[in-house]
Order: C-alpha cells, then sequence, then structure tokens
C-alpha cells in the first residue's frame, strides 16, 4: 500500500470541518426557524447541496486544467533537454 504525506494535510481536514460546521449550523437554522414554511426550508437545502456540488465541480476541473498543463510543460521541457543534448552532442 502506497501512502504518501501531504503537508497540506492539516489545513484541509481544518476545511472539512469548517464545511461540516457550517451545514450543521445552516441545518440547525434551518430546522429551528418557526417562521419559514417547510417547502422553502426544501428549496434552500436543495440550492445548498446543488452549489456544494457545482463548487466541488470548479475546483476538480481547475485542478486538472493544471495539472494537464503542468504535464505538457514537463514534456516540453525534456523535449527541449533533448533537443540540446543532440546538439552539444554531434561533433564539428
Amino acid at each position: 500500500m502506497n501512502t504518501t504525506h501531504n503537508d497540506n494535510s492539516l489545513i484541509i481536514l481544518l476545511n472539512i470541518c469548517g464545511v461540516i460546521a457550517a451545514y450543521g449550523l445552516l441545518g440547525l437554522s434551518l430546522y429551528m426557524s418557526p417562521d419559514v414554511p417547510l417547502s422553502t426550508k426544501g428549496y434552500w437545502g436543495m440550492g445548498i447541496i446543488l452549489l456544494t456540488l457545482s463548487l466541488i465541480n470548479v475546483v476538480k476541473y481547475r485542478f486538472d486544467i493544471r495539472s494537464s498543463e503542468d504535464r505538457i510543460r514537463k514534456i516540453e521541457d525534456a523535449k527541449n533537454e533533448k533537443l540540446l543534448e543532440d546538439v552539444l552532442a554531434e561533433p564539428k
């Protein structure tokens, strides 16, 4: 089993705890609010869930684009290095 240690794991854990706390407090406020009808609470809940899914997708696609750009840059760097080695290895 290959496990890699990430230095950002504490920050990620704090962010996850923050998201859980925000959802908990929001759910509690919707549950405790007597002035808001149940149908409105349902629409708010659906909106929050869909917003969360959209944000996850945005972050995922931005991460995919960044990793793709990094991969392309590494390939170009390797190609340029190979070309330089070929030019320097040619006898004059």
